[in-house]
């Protein structure tokens, strides 16, 4: 398991168990499903280790469309779970928008941390920090001096993993060549393996090796 997964991991367990009382947790699990291999998949290993752990049980839904988002969140609500963790940073407006019609309910949401509201707690993470890291072993372990990074859909937080995993290219190797491509401009690149594999053999071509991919927030080889 890769230290980002240990932290989401870690991250939903601390969500569900710093708030649940006698009320059934609910987790909200983003588009990809809780076997993506990913972000959602550690999220809900964390959810499941907090109900082996303290004998407890926990509803869950997984969204299928974007449009799903606000009518699962108050379906949630609407069956009594407390808290409700959220996963990602999709759900900012959607959590925004529902969380104060339910006020006596606690939500989580992870990957967000510009939210006020009384009643959500937000876990965030230096996502750049852990990046550069990898960044570091990336550099040490190339023999071509070129290696490469490929992220999900072309936002702030994935460039910010990028940036991260260059700087840590950076500081073991100036001159190292750092390729960076991201699969896609809309949700769908979650979910896009083909699209992923295709981008990495072109920078195997292009002299990457070993290449990383990080998807989502899962750091790994491949």
């Amino acid at each position: 398991m890769t230290l980002m997964s240990k932290l989401l991991n870690a991250g939903a367990a601390l969500a569900i168990s710093a708030t649940a009382a006698q009320a059934e947790p609910g987790l909200i699990i983003d588009l990809g499903g809780k076997f993506d291999k990913s972000f959602n998949e550690s999220a809900f290993n964390g959810a499941q280790r907090w109900a082996e752990e303290t004998g407890g049980s926990f509803l869950e839904t997984e969204l299928q469309s974007e449009a799903q988002r606000e009518q699962n969140m108050r379906k949630m609500a609407e069956r009594g779970a407390n808290p409700i963790v959220v996963l990602g940073f999709a759900n900012a407006s959607t959590i925004e928008k529902v969380a104060p019609d339910y006020p006596d309910t606690k939500f989580a949401i992870i990957d967000v941390n510009w939210l006020d509201l009384p009643n959500v707690r937000q876990i965030a993470f230096s996502e750049h920090e852990g990046s550069y890291l990898v960044g570091m072993m990336a550099a040490m372990a190339s023999e071509s001096g070129t290696v490469s990074f490929v992220g999900g859909m072309d936002i702030p937080l994935i460039s910010r993993f990028a940036c991260g995993y260059a700087q840590g290219v950076k500081a073991v190797n100036a001159d190292a060549n750092v390729i960076v491509n991201m699969t896609g401009t809309t949700p769908a690149a979650w979910n896009d393996p083909v699209k992923g594999a295709e981008i990495t053999r072109g920078q195997i071509d292009q002299g990457s090796l070993p290449p990383f991919k990080i998807s989502g927030s899962d750091l790994t080889f491949v």
